[in-house]
């Protein structure tokens, strides 16, 4: 399915409905956080890459 110009604009322009977190706010300004998601508790750390890894 093709769509026209003026509808691609308009989807490109739709907000990403999806929240957004910025890792270095969750984890304070350091380099690890924790998340807990019922009764988990999952760690998340920034490595010196600045990837991200989750571990539980």
């Amino acid at each position: 399915m093709r769509l026209s110009i003026a509808a691609q604009s308009t989807q490109a322009a739709a907000p990403d409905p999806l929240p957004l977190y910025d890792a270095r706010t969750l984890t304070d300004g350091g380099g690890l956080a924790r998340i807990r998601l019922a009764d988990q508790v999952y760690t998340l750390r920034i490595t010196r890459a600045g990837k991200l890894i989750l571990t539980k």
